[in-house]
């Protein structure tokens, strides 16, 4: 039997955005056979993380993913939702809204920015790098650097050795930003996979004396913000598809514009200002790879007339919670496909 260290993770009671945390606990067991089921519930004090009162403050944490931790030796990443003593889910939970649908594959765009010193990796002490340009999946030490390479290859690294499923990355439009892409079949696994890759990196740069910013508009001015995009599809739109089912889709969208940009992350106001390839924050608009439309549809999803495959949302940003974004969305597709099945 081995000693096994795992770390719990959880998002706290802070608004409008969650703080990630995270404890270790030893357990043991055989590393090679160790599964989600072997990690029991834990407990925390919720009142030092803004989810309980100091009379009152326990909480649980109920693990839901599990994932191998490549950064220490028997050591497991743990996914975990917060629960109320009486086993229901926390307030703050909002991975227990989501509808489960297996069927539902989702994939998320994180765009970030990796800083030091209170700027972006790359940029003079005072001032500003050249304009935007060079820098979108550039090379070279002018638009990337070299501190910025390392930290993204070995986040990418780790996260590939923790079993998430990574699409790819590359270095954004503006400079000391970037991209990492998740996908995951289950309304909530690529949810979580991005929350597991957002811990590795905060933890990575730990090392490099680098924070990550990941708020939509770190940089004012004529700079890109940072994106969340939310890739989708359902059973039925990848099967069946049609354009009365899409056109039904998009007024369904439009209809719930608001409680979408609720629920897609704070200051998007500061983003969603139809430049800098966004829709205004105020409208809704569909487009044939329109990267300023709300929803970009992708030619193979109307080739042929077909309008079948995936779509997908660009109005999300990166410091949104992937739980919420992704209850939204299932949300609204499930009220249209309700009508087709």
């Amino acid at each position: 039997m081995a000693k096994i260290k795992l770390e719990y993770i959880w998002l706290d009671g802070y608004e409008p955005v969650a703080n990630l945390r995270s404890k270790t606990k030893i357990a043991e067991g055989e590393v090679d056979s160790f599964t989600l089921e072997d990690c029991p519930e834990w407990g925390f004090d919720g009142s030092s993380t803004r989810q309980a009162d100091g009379s009152d403050s326990d909480c649980i944490l109920k693990p839901v993913a599990l994932y191998p931790d490549a950064a220490r030796m028997d050591a497991f990443l743990v996914m975990c939702e917060v629960m109320l003593p009486d086993g229901t889910p926390h307030p703050s939970n909002a991975r227990a809204t989501i509808p489960d649908d297996e069927g539902l594959w989702i994939g998320l765009e994180q765009e970030y920015f990796l800083q030091k010193d209170g700027r972006p990796i790359g940029w003079p002490q005072d001032g500003f790098p050249s304009p935007q340009g060079e820098y979108y999946c550039g090379v070279g030490y002018n638009n990337v650097g070299d501190i910025a390479r390392e930290i993204v290859e070995e986040h990418l690294d780790l996260c590939l050795a923790a079993g998430i499923n990574h699409e790819g990355i590359n270095a954004e439009v503006a400079k000391g930003q970037w991209e990492f892409q998740i996908f995951g079949k289950g309304s909530k696994n690529a949810c979580d996979q991005v929350h597991v890759a957002r811990y590795i990196l905060l933890r990575l740069c730990e090392q490099y004396g680098v924070d990550v910013e990941w708020h939509c508009k770190p940089v004012l001015g004529d700079w890109n913000g940072s994106g969340m995009h939310c890739n989708f599809s359902t059973d039925y739109m990848r099967e069946t598809g049609g354009k009365e089912y899409f056109l039904k889709l998009m007024d369904a969208f439009e209809k719930y514009k608001d409680e979408h940009i609720a629920a897609y992350g704070p200051d998007n106001h500061l983003r969603l200002t139809g430049l800098h390839e966004t829709q205004s924050i105020d409208k809704f608009s569909w487009g044939v790879a329109d990267r300023g439309a709300s929803i970009r549809v992708p030619h193979s999803f109307v080739k042929n007339d077909a309008y079948r495959g995936y779509l997908e949302d660009r109005r999300p940003n990166s410091q949104g919670d992937p739980y919420k974004i992704v209850s939204r969305v299932s949300r609204t597709v499930a009220e249209v496909e309700a009508e087709y099945k």
